[in-house]
């Protein structure tokens, strides 16, 4: 997952968005240096804030940051100094992956729209609903999984499109803003020498 920091912008702080949530619900507590975001009425925690970062973390970049598994046993450990033991719950599986399209069908609801299976390894499947023209049986895409951030700000989430469940995205070059990426519209559509399952870098 990602991982935010900015020490010109917004000074030595981490940023780490686990969900999104209506800015005007939520509540802020603090834990020494770290502040847990959570939503007021479900008390679902949607990220932290670790200020002094540079103490606790190697931060030698800026922007968006892969939180790695030694970040992760260094934020564990900051977490239990402040009292903080069993948090935070993050899930490091990458969430862009590459998927092989396994069937389609059409929506029965939408004629622009198609329903399709796609396989995205460790036999894990999921149906995602997609309404880009050239998407077809048998090719290798990218899959945007539920909890992925796009490039754009916005959050992956389970949804329905007309009635039909759909978890994840198909995305297109454009969507992950890709350098030279097509004006037409159109998933991106990549060659077999791509693992189904693999973590697609961008």
């Amino acid at each position: 997952m990602d991982v935010f920091y900015n020490r010109q912008g917004i000074g030595d702080v981490l940023v780490i968005p686990l969900k999104e949530g209506n800015r005007y619900n939520l509540e802020y507590k603090s834990y020494g240096d770290i502040v847990k975001i959570a939503d007021k009425q479900t008390e679902e925690v949607l990220g932290y804030n670790i200020f002094q970062a540079s103490n606790y973390f190697e931060l030698n970049t800026t922007g968006k940051l892969n939180l790695t598994e030694e970040m992760l046993n260094s934020l564990t450990k900051t977490f239990e100094l402040e009292g903080l033991e069993g948090e935070p719950v993050i899930d490091l599986s990458p969430k862009f992956v590459v998927g092989l399209v396994k069937s389609i069908e059409k929506h029965e609801d939408a004629d622009k729209l198609k329903v399709c299976q796609v396989d995205i390894g460790e036999k894990e499947s999921l149906q995602i609903v997609c309404g880009a023209p050239n998407v077809d049986q048998g090719q290798r895409v990218v899959v945007a999984k539920v909890g992925a951030i796009m490039p754009s700000g916005l959050q992956i989430k389970p949804t329905e499109l007309r009635g039909v469940p759909s978890n994840g995205m198909i995305c297109s070059q454009k969507e992950l803003d890709l350098p030279n990426a097509p004006k037409e519209k159109g998933i991106y559509v990549l060659s077999e020498d791509y693992s189904i399952g693999q973590a697609f870098e961008f």
